[in-house]
């Protein structure tokens, strides 16, 4: 990749930056599709941050911004258009400049979360999903369930303020949707949810009764330490299909092109290149 005058950045910023694997899989799609645009790591800590993301976008040629821990939260209150999923989840991990100057912001990884389960040929629309999870990611992903038009979503958080703050914010956008709180019982959703951490470290707890999970039922999980999570195993016993934790990463970037007006291209075609890219 060339870098010159007409180059034009996407920041990823976030701190500490040393596990940011962003670099690795959009450097080499611009390069293969001949787009002069790079994404450049930028670690700044959370006292900076404020003032630091709007000096980030007084640069002319600033095509847009990835926003990741710890900042994804505090950027929903510094920018000017806050899009529904983003508010919803309360956190935003994407913003560009407006042609007006104004700053606006979303977040991906529920998109991409969904664009998964419809690759995979499920129908949402309609549908039934238990979210089990309401941290940022969860909320995401249960945000988006809503916008793709799920008529009935179940929440669970052990912190049972959270799922209810979450459902909250869904009422105000979707007041239709019907929202059930306060259980993690899997049977009778076409859709299931690992929303939460449990399963980065071996020995985790389930989380959730996977007996009880249908066989007909798309299993989902976030964790992407490892493919196939025992949560996903156990799932895949009981005859389910399931989508993997980096399905969600992959199937999120062509969203976040689109969002910053750039060639898109396939989540096959991203993991091809960050393969050779590691």
């Amino acid at each position: 990749m060339i870098v010159n005058g007409h180059t034009e950045i996407i920041a990823h910023v976030g701190f500490p930056t040393h596990a940011f694997k962003a670099p690795m899989i959009y450097n080499p799609w611009f390069e293969k599709a001949g787009v002069n645009v790079i994404v450049v790591p930028m670690a700044c800590q959370a006292a900076d941050y404020a003032g630091f993301l709007s000096a980030l976008f007084k640069l002319g040629n600033m095509r847009g911004a990835l926003i990741t821990m710890p900042h994804k939260v505090a950027t929903v209150g510094l920018i000017d258009v806050v899009h529904p999923t983003a508010a919803i989840a309360g956190a935003c991990n994407a913003v560009r400049r407006r042609p007006d100057g104004r700053l606006e912001g979303d977040i991906f990884d529920g998109e991409g979360f969904v664009r998964g389960v419809r690759r995979k040929g499920v129908t949402l629309h309609g549908g039934s999903a238990l979210v089990v999870g309401a941290g940022g990611v969860g909320s995401a992903i249960a945000a988006s369930l809503a916008a793709a038009g799920v008529a009935r979503l179940a929440l669970f958080d052990v912190q049972p303020a959270s799922a209810e703050g979450l459902a909250a914010r869904l009422r105000a956008h979707y007041p239709a949707l019907h929202i059930a709180l306060g259980s993690r019982d899997p049977a009778g959703f076409d859709l299931v949810v690992n929303g939460t951490p449990m399963g980065m470290n071996p020995g985790d707890p389930m989380p959730m009764d996977v007996s009880r999970i249908d066989a007909r039922t798309l299993v989902g999980e976030v964790v992407m330490k490892s493919e196939m999570t025992a949560f996903l195993s156990a799932a895949q016993a009981r005859g389910c299909a399931v989508q993997i934790g980096s399905d969600m990463l992959f199937e999120q970037i062509p969203a976040y092109l689109e969002f910053f007006g750039l060639p898109t291209t396939t989540p096959d075609v991203l993991r091809s290149l960050a393969t050779l890219a590691y």
